[in-house]
């Protein structure tokens, strides 16, 4: 299959936005997951600045309850590609016990948006790429493509800047830093069409395979450390062919039945699927806008 008009459009937009954001910055950074969007990303910025090295290193947040096979796959990627990787993580938070199980939003804020903030403090970047798409969740949908974060990275989506035309103002002023959304036009759609097309590997999660889950409260949860799982009375492990369409800590994060095991399969399942995305995204529950103002991606 050849690319579509559309996608070859986004692909140019993405590498545009890149080159100008990188040009404009003191000190960029790409935000890293190693989820599909996050991966498609950095693959566009090696397309960017081919042949040279990339310009900026891939930061990750490890929240000390990533799916393993995520890690190995972060860790892989980064040093076949180039990339410098940078992990930072809530070491104290880790020694405490700080868990999903138990301490909900407390557990978002201290494990990934802190965690996030200092590190952006500590590294001095000022453009910071991430892989966040307008038509993932509602608050993500009031995203500009250049989105300024106030001193302490606040979001103030009332303030945000005018986009028209394609114009993006990537000014700043003392203690300002921007976020840059490359792919804020692209679907769920785009995104794994794009990923078939290109032939890009991504973490082994997102392909079918048989796993150990639990059902709980009407989600699959892929139980990838039994020695951390805090079980509930009455609660079997069982072994199901299951995948992911979106990732995030393996506790709140469920996984949906399926038989895709390749890019193309994945494709044509997800544009026959009519739920949401992040339908297994346990930890969204009314918490994602108040936590993007408190300065997670």
């Amino acid at each position: 299959m050849t690319m579509p008009a559309h996608l070859w459009a986004l692909e140019a937009e993405a590498i545009r936005i890149l080159r100008d954001g990188v040009a404009e910055a003191s000190n960029p950074v790409l935000l890293f997951s190693a989820g599909k969007d996050s991966t498609v990303l950095a693959h566009l910025a090696l397309r960017a600045f081919h042949p040279s090295r990339p310009p900026m290193p891939l930061l990750h947040v490890d929240s000390t309850w990533e799916f393993r096979d995520l890690l190995a796959f972060r860790d892989a990627f980064a040093a076949d590609r180039g990339f410098e990787l940078i992990v930072a993580a809530n070491e104290e938070g880790r020694r405490d016990g700080i868990n999903p199980f138990d301490h909900g939003d407390i557990y978002t804020t201290l494990m990934r948006t802190e965690v996030l903030k200092h590190a952006l403090d500590e590294g001095g970047y000022d453009v910071i790429f991430g892989g966040a798409r307008r038509d993932e969740e509602a608050s993500r949908a009031k995203e500009r493509i250049v989105s300024v974060r106030n001193p302490g990275h606040v979001w103030e989506p009332r303030f945000q800047r005018p986009e028209v035309g394609h114009l993006f103002n990537w000014r700043k002023t003392t203690g300002q830093t921007l976020r840059a959304f490359p792919l804020s036009n692209w679907t769920e759609f785009d995104v794994w069409l794009y990923i078939a097309l290109r032939e890009i590997e991504l973490a082994p999660l997102y392909y079918s395979a048989v796993r150990t889950v639990v059902d709980r409260d009407g989600v699959k949860l892929v139980v990838d450390d039994p020695t951390r799982m805090r079980w509930r009375e009455g609660e079997k492990p069982k072994e199901e062919r299951v995948r992911f369409r979106t990732l995030g800590c393996w506790p709140v994060t469920g996984a949906i039945s399926s038989d895709a095991a390749s890019n193309e399969d994945i494709f044509l399942e997800t544009i026959r699927s009519r739920l949401s995305e992040r339908q297994g995204r346990v930890s969204d529950t009314g918490s994602l806008e108040s936590q993007k103002r408190q300065g997670y991606f």
